[in-house]
């Protein structure tokens, strides 16, 4: 039989873990525009990453460069440019009404001006619900160093 208390705390306990399920959840047009952000950089999809980034898109690249949208594109579909298909390690997701920031720690190979690279960066994307559409408004990313 359940004390008082003990009753207290299983509710709130309850009550807390379905708060942090709900927190937690992400609304599932945006993670459809996650995955179709994250395949429309894997194969250099112009109008893909024309559709899914702001126009006043601000990433900071991996050596602290301030970039925009067009700068990031034109990287991703640059000749002799082709990033591998990654997988997100260790990922972050926090969405709040129309804001949330998706990111974490990737393994980055690929190929660029015919050399073979591959690091290892955390990042985070902010994503933005404009006009009934996520868009990813800022990035930022930080390289790790390997031991």
């Amino acid at each position: 039989m359940l004390t008082p208390l003990s009753a207290a705390v299983a509710a709130l306990l309850s009550l807390t873990a379905a708060s942090a399920a709900h927190a937690d959840a992400l609304p599932a047009d945006l993670v459809a525009a996650a995955h179709a952000y994250d395949a429309a950089q894997v194969d250099g999809d112009r109008a893909a990453l024309e559709r899914l980034v702001a126009d006043d898109y601000v990433l900071v690249n991996g050596a602290g460069v301030v970039q925009s949208k067009a700068e990031l594109i034109r990287d991703y579909v640059a000749p002799g440019f082709k990033l591998d298909p990654f997988q997100i390690e260790a990922p972050v997701e926090k969405a709040w009404g129309d804001a949330a920031i998706l990111g974490g720690r990737v393994k980055m190979t690929g190929t660029d001006g015919g050399q073979r690279f591959s690091l290892v960066v955390r990042f985070v994307d902010t994503w933005a619900k404009r006009d009934g559409r996520w868009r990813v408004v800022y990035s930022q990313v930080t390289r790790v160093a390997t031991p």
